[in-house]
């Protein structure tokens, strides 16, 4: 039987930090992904946003996470050749309610070291952005967007440059703690020992736990999904920087983001979804065009085309805050096994410091 130390399972952005951080620091590490290529889970149907740490309550993991994520990030892109830009990002108030929010989010977002933010008025806010309508905003310079595919290649790069092995179409059909490590069965039929497993796997983290012979149900948190549209605008983009409305119940509402070719998308929404189900449902642009209105008049003129649907692994209900959920022996008593729950936004932007979680958790056990 083939025997290896570490087996990440997941070969989207997260599990491969998590591979690239632990191959650096000399530890013989295998991927194995159950698709034909790398990164066409969770990371690749997101917004594809740099976070700069704004919105998460204080001492919890994204709060901890997110902002040096996004530092180190921007380091790795520049150091590897990946396509990003540090475009920043303007959290609008339509009204003087919502101004009020902001103000809170400023306070918030300082307690968690987002010190950066700047509090405009509307004449600043026309200056930046001449086809926003806006009562107040807040700028975050540190905010900012990259290629997720290419980032992904490059952290897969990293990690064979490290002495790493990627496993394409290579799907868990079980795994059996042994003494010395953990028995994993493939759908090839081929079976190997790890002596740590390390399950990163995103939407399919609860699956790939509940695989695990002798784990107890109750070291699995429930799985909520929440689905979310995204729609293109066809043209040019009205504005060079991302724009967010004052956050929503279950999500940070209907923002436009670019991409690194200079194009424009709206969405997420927020819809909650029993299976993994990426069907458009393209009577939901009337729904979209109402809530850019708020802030983009110039909408009303312009065409939208439905793009793709994004699906989150969350721990909790939309409304709800949940934190990220990462366990190991001394929270389930299985020697060897790290599993990685509710991994969703700001889950790309923290990789990096997710990463170096699990590697000094390995370490210490």
């Amino acid at each position: 039987m083939q025997t290896v130390e570490i087996l990440v399972i997941g070969g989207g952005v997260v599990g491969l930090s998590i591979a690239q951080e632990l191959a650096k620091q000399g530890r013989e590490v295998v991927v194995c992904e159950k698709e034909t290529t790398i990164g066409t889970g969770v990371s690749a149907r997101n917004s594809s946003v740099l976070h700069a740490g704004i919105y998460y309550p204080e001492g919890s993991l994204k709060a901890a996470f997110c902002r040096q994520g996004a530092e180190q990030l921007y380091g790795f892109c520049k150091g590897f050749g990946v396509a990003h830009s540090q475009t920043g990002k303007l959290i609008v108030a339509a009204c003087s309610r919502e101004s009020d929010q902001l103000r809170q989010i400023k306070t918030q977002a300082e307690a968690i070291g987002a010190d950066d933010l700047q509090l405009l008025g509307r004449e600043q806010i026309k200056e930046f952005e001449p086809a926003l309508d806006a009562d107040a905003a807040i700028f975050s310079p540190l905010t900012g967007i990259v290629d997720v595919s290419q980032l992904a290649l490059a952290l897969q790069g990293a990690f064979e440059g490290y002495g790493g092995d990627v496993g394409l179409k290579s799907e868990v059909l079980f795994l059996r703690p042994k003494s010395g490590g953990i028995e994993v069965g493939f759908a090839q039929g081929e079976v190997l020992l790890a002596k740590i497993v390390i399950n990163a796997t995103g939407l399919n983290a609860q699956k790939v736990a509940g695989l695990v012979e002798g784990l107890s149900e109750k070291y699995i948190p429930k799985l909520f999904m929440s689905k979310g549209h995204y729609f293109s605008l066809k043209g040019p983009s009205p504005f060079e920087t991302l724009i967010y409305p004052v956050p929503e119940k279950g999500g940070l509402g209907i923002h436009a983001t670019l991409d690194m070719n200079g194009a424009i998308r709206f969405g997420p929404d927020v819809l909650t979804c029993s299976q993994e189900d990426y069907a458009i449902d393209d009577s939901r642009e009337g729904a979209f065009r109402a809530a850019i209105q708020t802030y983009y008049p110039g909408i009303a003129d312009r065409d939208l085309t439905p793009d793709y649907i994004g699906i989150r692994p969350q721990l909790a209900p939309p409304g709800v805050f949940s934190d990220f959920r990462i366990s190991d022996e001394q929270d389930h008593g299985v020697p060897g096994l790290v599993n990685l729950f509710g991994i969703d936004s700001p889950g790309l932007t923290a990789s990096p410091m997710i990463a170096a979680f699990v590697a000094d958790m390995v370490q210490e056990n």
